[in-house]
């Protein structure tokens, strides 16, 4: 039920969230009449807010194009979610990070009552994210420009340079971008590869969005798969093949790195890819929260019998001091 001090911002907030609702329909919900109701959208008229009022049988108030920006409300879910978005931004590697972070948090306290601005600013000063290691730091022009791009459809050039250091330039159509084991990624299909291509975004040295020139994106395509199956697909020293005594969904929680492609196999989860070192491999697969077996390469099983030696060793009493 609203009070009366509150239902003129509740006529906001009801068409910032629906974009359209008949007369009825939100003197219903604000429990007025129709008149108090038109009373209350020609106040807010009167204060800049882009509020269309629609005539006839059929009409309703609909939320248009203006230059001023109404004034924000959150609910305390709303607002605890930004105060996390913005304690965990941090870590995700955007160069601007910290100074973005303190300045969007103190606008958001500005316009947000006394009671919810104590609560968010408790939330941020007493909660400590476990985010491991922060991200490799990426320019925030780079993921705006590259992600209005991939939504846009828009084809890019790129000024890229690879891991050995060679610098090239080329168009990529952007299918979109990914975060994964602290870097910042984009997929989209290059020009001078012909074909599908994974770019770290911090390698990026020179960034122009070509307004004229659109692309189709595949049909379904998913940034996170596709990246898996490249990661997996690199080509290191030893191919392995393991398997996973888990559903394909809580495979896929509990490996932190992409370490290869998971798929369902029978009542667990089928783990292929390559590595340059099994040791690794074997201690990233021994950290699971279940069972797994080593069926190929032998190095990979002989891997997994040395570890399991070197915790047996550790296990032993040792001598009494």
């Amino acid at each position: 039920m609203y009070h009366p001090t509150s239902r003129v911002l509740a006529v906001l907030e009801l068409l910032q969230v629906h974009g359209r609702m008949t007369g009825p329909e939100l003197a219903r919900r604000l429990e007025v009449d129709g008149r108090t109701l038109r009373r209350y959208v020609t106040m807010l008229q009167d204060l800049g807010i882009p509020i269309v009022a629609e005539r006839g049988r059929h009409g309703a108030y609909t939320w248009g194009e203006g230059a001023k920006l109404p004034p924000l409300m959150f609910s305390n879910d709303e607002a605890l979610a930004l105060a996390l978005g913005l304690l965990s931004s941090r870590q995700l590697g955007l160069a601007e990070g910290a100074v973005a972070t303190e300045s969007a948090r103190a606008k958001l306290e500005r316009v947000l009552p006394p009671e919810l601005r104590l609560r968010v600013r408790a939330f941020s000063e007493t909660v400590a994210l476990d985010t491991h290691e922060p991200g490799v730091q990426v320019a925030a022009a780079i993921l705006f420009e590259l992600s209005r791009a991939a939504h846009e459809r828009l084809r890019v050039t790129l000024r890229y340079r690879a891991a050995g250091g060679d610098v090239t330039e080329r168009d990529v159509d952007p299918y979109g971008l990914a975060y994964r084991d602290r870097h910042w990624y984009m997929v989209g299909h290059c020009s001078l590869r012909h074909g599908p291509r994974t770019f770290r975004l911090d390698r990026i040295e020179l960034l122009n969005v070509l307004g004229g020139q659109r692309f189709a994106r595949p049909q379904g395509f998913d940034v996170l798969a596709y990246l898996d199956e490249a990661w997996a697909s690199l080509p290191r020293a030893h191919p392995f093949e393991a398997w996973l005594d888990a559903d394909l969904a809580t495979a896929q929680r509990a490996l932190r790195r992409p370490v290869g492609v998971l798929e369902p196999q029978g009542e667990g989860t089928r783990l292929r890819g390559a590595t340059d070192n099994y040791d690794w491999l074997v201690r990233e697969l021994a950290a699971l929260p279940f069972a797994f077996q080593a069926r190929a390469p032998e190095g990979l099983r002989a891997a997994v019998r040395r570890l399991g030696e070197l915790l047996l060793e550790g296990g032993k009493e040792g001598p009494t001091i």
